[in-house]
């Protein structure tokens, strides 16, 4: 089996120049994944190193930080909206205390080929640009962990980070997605240090 090699260098930070806008995916960037499980409490939400420092950073850059998540697990009943509301709630409860904030939150409860909204589709991206009228796919990233927030960028000529965590178990086209993808990063603290804040290793 192949290893996926993270490239650390080569993508230069002007790649990343006149970001006003950062697209987060949930599970995997913020919050760590459960393989063949579902986040579906609070209990279960494990927030990931250097979340807090990387969204309080670009907080303070002035950029808007967006969450949008596929949850299909409200569509197979394993929870509901309300525990989801209590998630992201709490979420923003604890960012809070680290000086750190999320300008807004949009998610998709359908199944698979229910919606426009549920990535690689692009609804949740075309509702936040119209929630936020300065926000557009040239002026905007979206930093994600698996392929279908790679190809939803893709879709809108907007350009995306692929997460990898080398330590971390390979995921299904992963290999498909770092080549899609305009960079790759270890975390979302290494992607906002590395591209947003260009420092050097």
């Amino acid at each position: 089996m192949s290893e996926i090699i993270v490239p650390m260098t080569g993508v230069q930070t002007e790649n990343f120049a006149n970001i006003d806008f950062v697209f987060l995916d949930r599970d995997g960037v913020l919050n760590r994944s459960l393989l063949g499980d579902y986040v579906t409490c609070w209990e279960k939400f494990e927030i990931l190193p250097g979340v807090e420092l990387a969204i309080s950073s670009i907080n303070r850059s002035g950029r808007k930080t967006i969450v949008v998540t596929n949850q299909r697990g409200i569509a197979l009943g394993l929870h509901s909206e309300a525990s989801l509301f209590d998630m992201h709630d709490r979420l923003r409860q604890h960012l809070a205390q680290h000086g750190a904030h999320l300008d807004a939150i949009y998610y998709c409860p359908h199944d698979h080929g229910q919606c426009h909204c549920r990535k690689p589709q692009t609804g949740m991206f075309e509702q936040a640009f119209r929630d936020f009228p300065g926000a557009t796919a040239r002026n905007s990233v979206m930093v994600g962990d698996s392929l279908v927030d790679i190809e939803a960028a893709s879709r809108l000529g907007m350009r995306s980070v692929f997460l990898v965590d080398p330590k971390g178990p390979r995921k299904p086209d992963a290999d498909r997605a770092a080549a899609l993808a305009t960079a790759c990063a270890s975390s979302l603290r290494d992607f906002v240090e590395r591209y947003l804040e260009g420092r050097s290793q």
